[in-house]
């Protein structure tokens, strides 16, 4: 499933408070989350659907793995938008390879719509990816 085209502009008053979400309070932040950082934030989640109106993307974890993460969520645009910003754990699905052992844990929060984020893809990211790897990407030198 691809990944859902929703974007919002930062408001400047929630996401420099959401330190203070954090667990260790606004006085230990690890980095402050700022608009300067996040002019403009983009859905995580996979194509969705007015059964679920909300929009999320991830702003940072709020400790070790297993502690919940901060995100900011949205509906609407324009002056109908609405938001918040929340700490939320995450989702406990995992996807095991059993070819290779390898376990991926879904990248979302907690209660998410379908899919999980193994299932999500972002075609511009992918592009930039295989430029970049091919050599066809900007000249960093």
């Amino acid at each position: 499933m691809l990944q859902c085209t929703a974007v919002t502009k930062a408001p400047p008053g929630d996401v420099p408070d959401a330190p203070a979400a954090v667990a260790g309070g606004p006085d230990s932040p690890p980095d402050a989350v700022t608009p300067n950082h996040l002019p403009f934030l983009l859905c995580e989640l996979g194509e969705h659907d007015d059964a679920f109106p909300e929009h999320a993307a991830y702003l940072r974890s709020a400790g070790p793995s297993s502690a919940p993460a901060l995100w900011f969520f949205w509906t609407g645009a324009g002056l109908q938008r609405v938001n918040r910003v929340d700490t939320v754990p995450w989702c406990p699905a995992v996807l095991r390879h059993l070819g290779t052992g390898v376990v991926q844990r879904c990248a979302f929060f907690d209660r998410h719509p379908p899919p999980h984020s193994w299932s999500v893809t972002d075609p511009l990211g992918d592009l930039i990816a295989e430029r970049l790897l091919s050599g066809d990407g900007p000249d960093t030198s």
